[in-house]
């Protein structure tokens, strides 16, 4: 893995987000999961309880992604309320055999919040430890939501700054350095825990940002929003944003960047794909626990993989960026990761909050991405500023494409009932209805149709198969509803859609709009899309109103 030391003021993805308004689009605020869905605590499954979990011997080996939906005993999750729970298990099975245990909060949590760092102090069983982050401010008075940039690689701070939040400097290495065995970690995780904990350096760091926002939370209020905290970052650190996003539900927006294995990818794919073998990424730096050692040669042995990782981010924000030209990085397995995360998304009727996307020109490990400029607007102002509402999307590129099909022997249920308030709503912002950049909705100098709703087509072909996005856009008022229909090419069948159900898999087939994508303001849009085999060009889609 490409080697990156901390550099707290490096501007990795230099995104112009330009908050001015060329003729402003007014975006209609929804109170929706997507608006409000971290949570108020880092683990709302606290209380959940988790039978014993199977020992590493006795594991059985699935070739096939583990269903995750499905409880220990067999049986499957039937309605969304039980997701909290089932996130519970996944949970403690990835700290047992891959991450290493994160510790709940420290008996002792202390610090300060200014207008330039932030200070945290830890005290647990007669231990204690200290760390810093620094805080850079954008314009206006605050309190600002803020994105931790884990290492100085992720998403461009003046961007972010420019979107309207603040940043925090993260350095993770002063809560778990690399460079060290596993039998002497260093940094304020283990001057705590110990220096042999069997814990990795990722959930070391996931740990340190937990802390953070527990200072944040004390801090009042005045300067930073503990209620809208987004974390990123690229290579190594987008590995630790992944896992920071998924192991504390109060981070609103998750964005891991080119995270390679041990990140994003599913493990059971990195050997087939020629990533960085598990091996390898285990032994380089102490980033997995201790425990992952008895699996870098067989991952198929694992009773959980990185899609239910993605899955335990739900219904919050996510929006993983991938480079599809470096194989080493392992794209193709990542993008398997996220469809099947996405179907637990989708089931508990958050399919639009997760973007995956891949589908960029320039090959350079953590390059500049203009193709994630529109996506990451849209993100931050629509999890952290809550100003927005676009839908996620997958922009899966034809050079690393997977097939959730090949990977899984379980579908996707139907689950009833509503999420819990704390996961599934909460009051939009006051600014919540107000102007957004005409760059993250349809141009404001194109009039929008005179009625009813038209869709478009755009299709990522690949040989053999294609990724088809579909942007239905409302007319001169607004819809209540939509149906599309198209007619697939000869030979072409759907393996997988999103944002959407279907009837049918090939010849005319016909998609309408899931319980959070029906209502489109007039003149505004939603997405969805499918992967297939075969070819996808010449797909003429037509859109009714309800």
């Amino acid at each position: 893995m490409i080697n990156r030391k901390f550099r707290p003021a490096v501007v990795v993805l230099a995104v112009a987000l330009t908050v001015a308004f060329a003729g402003a689009v007014t975006v209609l605020a929804r109170t929706t999961t997507a608006q409000a869905a971290a949570a108020g605590v880092e683990d709302e499954g606290a209380d959940c309880p988790v039978p014993a979990l199977p020992d590493a011997g006795a594991l059985p080996t699935n070739s096939r992604l583990p269903d995750p939906f499905k409880r220990l005993d067999g049986s499957r999750i039937t309605t969304k309320a039980d997701w909290r729970c089932q996130r519970t298990l996944v949970k403690k099975l990835a700290e047992k055999f891959v991450y290493g245990e994160k510790p709940a909060k420290p008996a002792g949590v202390t610090g300060t919040v200014s207008r330039t760092g932030i200070t945290v102090n830890v005290a647990q069983n007669g231990r204690s430890s200290s760390f810093s982050a620094s805080v850079d401010l954008p314009s206006g008075t605050g309190p600002f939501p803020a994105v931790v940039v884990v290492g100085g690689f992720g998403a461009d701070t003046a961007a972010i700054k420019a979107a309207g939040a603040a940043v925090i400097s993260y350095d993770p290495y002063s809560v778990g350095r690399e460079g060290t065995p596993r039998t002497n970690k260093q940094g304020a995780f283990y001057t705590v825990y110990g220096a042999t904990s069997p814990t990795g350096l990722l959930m070391a760091w996931a740990w340190g940002v937990s802390r953070i926002i527990d200072v944040i939370e004390q801090s009042g209020g005045s300067i930073l929003r503990a209620d809208a905290t987004g974390v990123t970052g690229c290579s190594r650190f987008g590995k630790g944003a992944f896992v920071i996003g998924a192991f504390d539900q109060r981070i609103a927006l998750t964005m891991p960047i080119e995270s390679g294995s041990a990140g994003v990818p599913i493990f059971r794919g990195i050997p087939g794909e020629g990533a960085q073998s598990l091996s390898s990424a285990y032994g380089e730096q102490p980033w997995l626990g201790d425990a992952f050692g008895s699996f870098t040669g067989s991952p198929a042995r694992l009773p959980v993989d990185t899609h239910e990782m993605v899955a335990m981010v739900a219904p919050r924000g996510l929006f993983i960026m991938d480079n599809p030209h470096i194989v080493n990085l392992g794209p193709k397995s990542a993008s398997v990761a996220a469809l099947g995360g996405a179907e637990v998304y989708k089931a508990l009727g958050a399919g639009e909050n997760i973007t995956y996307w891949s589908d960029v020109q320039d090959g350079t490990h953590c390059a500049n991405r203009p193709e994630w400029r529109t996506p990451l607007q849209q993100n931050i102002q629509k999890y952290l500023v809550r100003t927005g509402n676009a839908a996620g999307t997958m922009r899966i590129s034809s050079r690393a494409a997977g097939n959730l099909a090949e990977w899984r022997d379980w579908t996707t249920p139907t689950l009833s009932g509503t999420l819990p308030s704390s996961s599934a709503s909460a009051s939009a912002s006051p600014s919540a209805s107000a102007s957004a950049s005409a760059s993250a909705s349809p141009s404001a100098s194109t009039p929008p149709p005179p009625g009813g709703c038209t869709a478009t087509a755009s299709i990522n072909q690949w040989q053999g198969g294609f990724v088809a996005t579909i942007r239905v856009t409302a007319g001169a008022a607004p819809i209540s509803g939509w149906t599309v229909g198209t007619t697939l090419p000869a030979g072409a069948t759907i393996v997988n859609a999103w944002n959407a159900d279907r009837s049918g898999n090939s010849g005319a087939v016909q998609f309408t709009n899931v319980a959070y994508n029906g209502t489109v303001a007039a003149g505004q849009y939603t997405e969805f899309g499918f992967q297939g085999t075969g070819t996808g060009t010449g797909l003429t889609p037509t859109c009714t109103a309800r």
